[in-house]
């Protein structure tokens, strides 16, 4: 199927595009919204500014991809994978990304409040400044990760692995650290009051200026 094919399809009411094939497709500012895409390959496709808000993306391809700007919110992006795909400033608030593989990804100032990352790999994502305010990290996966700045308030992170991770100036007031794996993190700055850090491996963890 061509993006123009898609596209016009769409246009008449169609939703259901299952396992698409549209690597490297350009789908710049594309409106999909609710459409049916799990298991399609969009590898290197640019969905810069596309709305795939409610869409069903799960086990999706998005390996490579540019989605800056994109709206995914409310969509369902259960094992996708996105890793290496631009994400900045996207809107993922209240998507469902559990099991989901956003490592190396670049997230940026990208919205994901009250989403649910659940078991996702984010190791070694860009997540500079993200809004990850009530977010469900439980048990994800953020060793490397780069999350100066972001916004963590509330965010349940019990078990999740933010070892060597660059946490320098973020919010995480309120959020649950129980049983997480912190050893070397770098937590400078880092707003921590009512954290619930119990069980936490803070083992050379950086922890200078770090207030409530």
């Amino acid at each position: 199927m061509t993006v123009q094919e898609l596209l016009a399809a769409y246009a008449t009411g169609e939703t259901d595009f299952r396992r698409a094939k549209l690597s490297g497709a350009n789908l710049i500012g594309a409106s999909l919204h609710g459409a049916d895409l799990s298991e399609a390959d969009l590898s290197g496709a640019n969905l810069s500014e596309a709305n795939l808000s409610e869409a069903n993306l799960s086990e999706a391809n998005f390996s490579g991809a540019d989605l800056s700007g994109a709206n995914l919110s409310g969509a369902y992006l259960r094992g996708a994978d996105l890793s290496g795909a631009n994400l900045n400033k996207a809107d993922l608030s209240e998507a469902k990304l559990s099991g989901a593989n956003l490592s190396g990804a670049d997230i940026r100032l990208a919205n994901f409040s009250g989403a649910r990352l659940s078991g996702a790999n984010l190791s070694g994502a860009n997540l500079q400044r993200a809004n990850l305010h009530r977010a469900n990290l439980r048990e994800a996966n953020l060793s490397g990760a780069y999350l100066e700045g972001a916004d963590l308030r509330e965010a349940n992170l019990s078990g999740a692995n933010l070892s060597g991770a660059d946490i320098r100036g973020a919010d995480i007031r309120l959020a649950n650290l129980s049983k997480a794996r912190l050893s070397e993190a770098d937590l400078r700055g880092a707003r921590l009051s009512k954290a619930d850090l119990r069980g936490a491996d803070l083992r050379g963890a950086k922890l200078d200026e770090a207030y409530g």
